[in-house]
């Protein structure tokens, strides 16, 4: 079956640039992409009454669709969902199983981070999938390749997300680097257990050899902060574990930190 990349736009600037690392993307896997725009008329959205939604007409829809991807280099299929974008992102992907959700992350940067709404969060415990976010002002020219891979120590297991993800990292001859950040620099170090980690896992055979990096520092969000540099890596991934995006507290999590302040794209892989 041809894979493919979900990909959300609401045709502000993130959206867009979502939507060209996606292409750039596909094009290696041989993947086509699925563009959803939804309508979020549902009273129970909580950015309705902030006049951050665009409101636009099925008219303006379909233009603003059609101007997005025509020229695309990839197979592409558009679709209108309705209510909230999580529920259409669900339903999305029950229908077209897609390696990755890809979203644009707005500009957060003048908001406190207890007061970020993450459209990703909503998604993530509606429908788990490996989710690609992509920052506001990332222009992407061509598909990552250095990878920094975050791992706490403990086993991961990434259930049926596993084969696609591994066959995306080989298709771009990923070069991973296992990142574990520790408290203090006399504690055990725990890297060694973080590589086998991605091994057991499966997401290192037939991959150049993974190297390691460790990081000391008391706060991990903001130890993988200090290593996510874009001189050294294209793209830092992150395992969601379900105590994580399932807690009323996400946004106090090591995840969602990175999430809101990575200056590179950031993919969540959902732990089972």
């Amino acid at each position: 079956m041809t894979p493919s990349l979900l990909v959300l736009t609401d045709f502000f600037q993130a959206a867009n640039r979502a939507l060209d690392y996606a292409t750039n993307l596909a094009e290696p896997l041989g993947a086509r992409l699925v563009l959803l725009h939804v309508r979020r008329d549902s009273i129970l959205d909580p950015e309705l009454f902030t006049g951050r939604l665009s409101n636009l007409s099925k008219e303006a829809i379909g233009l603003a669709l059609n101007s997005v991807t025509r020229g695309l280099a990839v197979p592409v299929v558009a679709e209108v969902g309705h209510g909230r974008v999580a529920v259409a992102a669900s339903d999305a992907a029950a229908r077209h199983h897609p390696t990755l959700i890809v979203l644009g992350r707005p500009d957060y940067s003048d908001e406190p981070d207890e007061l970020v709404h993450t459209t990703c969060l909503d998604i993530l415990r509606i429908a788990p999938y490996p989710m690609l976010v992509v920052p506001h002002g990332v222009v992407s020219t061509a598909p990552p390749r250095r990878v920094l891979l975050a791992e706490d120590g403990e086993p991961f297991a990434l259930g049926k997300f596993s084969g696609p993800i591994h066959a995306m990292f080989k298709t771009l001859r990923a070069e991973i680097t296992v990142l574990h950040v520790q408290s203090e620099a006399n504690s055990e170090d725990f890297a060694p257990l973080a590589l086998e980690a991605v091994r057991r896992a499966g997401l290192a055979e037939g991959l150049p050899p993974m190297q390691s990096l460790t990081v000391v520092n008391s706060n991990p969000a903001e130890g993988i902060l200090a290593a996510v540099q874009p001189g050294d890596y294209d793209l830092v991934v992150l395992i969601a574990r379900p105590r994580s995006f399932l807690s009323q507290l996400f946004h106090q999590s090591t995840t969602a930190k990175v999430l809101i302040h990575s200056a590179l794209p950031v993919l969540i892989m959902p732990a089972q």
